[in-house]
């Protein structure tokens, strides 16, 4: 075990760290944040419409296209708000005009949303375009970069306005972003929404499947382990992925059509990631009852935070990273239930996703909403709870054993003789 403890050290850790603060994927990841409020608030919409009380389901009716308008609004352009948070983010992280770069990024995304009569098709503006727009974002931002550091740019006397001076600054890489994206849309008539779909079909299959999710979750666990944070390490690659699995998704169970994927965001934070990554609220719940006054206080701090999936207490209060015995459970729970989730969902004995929620929201109400209230969803929660509790429980007996002699050792310290003075 201390041969693999230091390979991973020396291995894994380097280039997983490298990975994670690479400067595109984080500004990918940031940028994609700002599609949440609309994608939840969409979702709010989908939930409210989809309450399955036949008598709320009547009533809700006669404005059933109403309630589908704001839906599809906000599903609508996650990807166009997805060009303007990258280009954002990409941006500053150059130091550049963070506005200016969002307005390239957009502008570069809704050229390659032309028609091919080149007249723009918001068609695209949905979750099929996200890719294309985080390619596009990612161009347009390096462009502006590249022309500030040419001093490329057009720059006005000091007493200019700021907001004024910017915009001329930005002038120069606008009409390079401009021409390049015009070029290869319109006189080259290359389709470069197709061209990324076909691309990135694999991925998209992959992580689709339950070898690719099964690798995914293992990836994440065994990255928390050795102190990084797994899913952010992950994210910029994957979040886009199931992003436009939930946006499919969403769209099908709103038109009443078979859903296409399981993976969709909010598999892995709410059926996999029970309490936290790793399903540490079960182990929060043994150490709430445990004899050893440490873990029993831990618990009963980390408890809260274990309830909304907040489980950085545990992880390394217990602790979890660089520990040989507790890093089995860790790893091999959410592995199981990712197993068993996808296999039931493949069955349809449990929905798949089709709302975005908090990832915040605690288990058996998260999947509960996620699935569009299907109650099968919170009971197989519940039942995740005890499975996580029971391969758990072997593992946390040996760490309580190991804490109790600790404990008993610290209590039989022996005080200093007394010296008697006699007069």
């Amino acid at each position: 075990m201390d041969k693999f403890l230091n390979w991973m050290q020396s291995v894994v850790i380097p280039p997983m760290t490298k990975l994670g603060n690479q400067r595109h994927l984080v500004a990918v990841r940031n940028g994609l944040a700002l599609t949440l409020p609309a994608i939840i608030s969409g979702s709010v919409f989908l939930i409210i419409g989809n309450i399955p009380i036949d008598a709320w389901l009547n009533f809700l009716s006669p404005y059933e296209n109403m309630i589908n308008a704001a839906v599809n609004v906000s599903f609508g352009i996650i990807s166009l708000l997805a060009a303007t948070g990258i280009g954002y983010q990409l941006s500053k992280s150059y130091g550049l005009d963070a506005i200016s770069g969002a307005g390239l990024a957009v502008m570069a995304f809704i050229i390659t949303q032309l028609s091919d009569e080149f007249v723009i098709d918001p068609a695209g503006f949905d979750s099929t375009g996200l890719f294309t727009a985080i390619i596009a974002s990612i161009a347009a931002a390096e462009i502006f970069h590249f022309c500030i550091k040419k001093k490329l740019v057009i720059k006005l006397p000091d007493g200019v306005p700021p907001a004024v001076s910017n915009s001329f600054v930005s002038l120069v890489p606008a009409m390079i972003v401009l021409i390049l994206f015009w070029t290869i849309r319109v006189p080259l008539n290359f389709d470069i929404t197709q061209f990324i779909e076909q691309l990135f079909t694999p991925l998209l299959f992959a992580l689709n499947s339950l070898p690719g999710i099964l690798l995914y979750t293992f990836l994440v666990s065994l990255l928390w382990c050795a102190g990084i944070h797994g899913d952010m390490t992950l994210e910029g690659v994957a979040d886009p992925i199931f992003l436009t699995f939930i946006a499919a998704n969403a769209s099908a169970y709103a038109k009443g059509e078979a859903l296409p994927y399981i993976t969709a965001s909010g598999f892995s934070s709410l059926f996999v990631n029970v309490g936290g990554t790793g399903a540490t609220l079960t182990l929060v719940l043994l150490m709430i009852f445990s004899k050893s006054k440490t873990y029993k206080q831990l618990g009963r701090i980390a408890l809260p935070g274990s309830l909304f999936e907040i489980n950085e207490p545990v992880i390394f209060g217990f602790p979890i990273i660089m520990n040989p015995l507790m890093m089995i459970p860790f790893i091999l729970i959410p592995l199981v239930l990712a197993t068993s989730s996808y296999l039931l969902m493949s069955i349809g004995l449990i929905g798949k996703p089709i709302m975005v929620v908090p990832w915040t929201m605690p288990p058996i109400i998260g999947p509960l909403m996620a699935t569009g209230w299907d109650w099968r969803a919170a009971v197989w929660s519940a039942i995740e709870i005890v499975i996580a509790v029971a391969i758990y429980f072997p593992f946390f007996k040996i760490a309580e054993k190991e804490m109790l002699l600790n404990e008993e050792e610290s209590s039989q310290i022996e005080e200093p003789d007394t010296i008697e003075f006699v007069d």
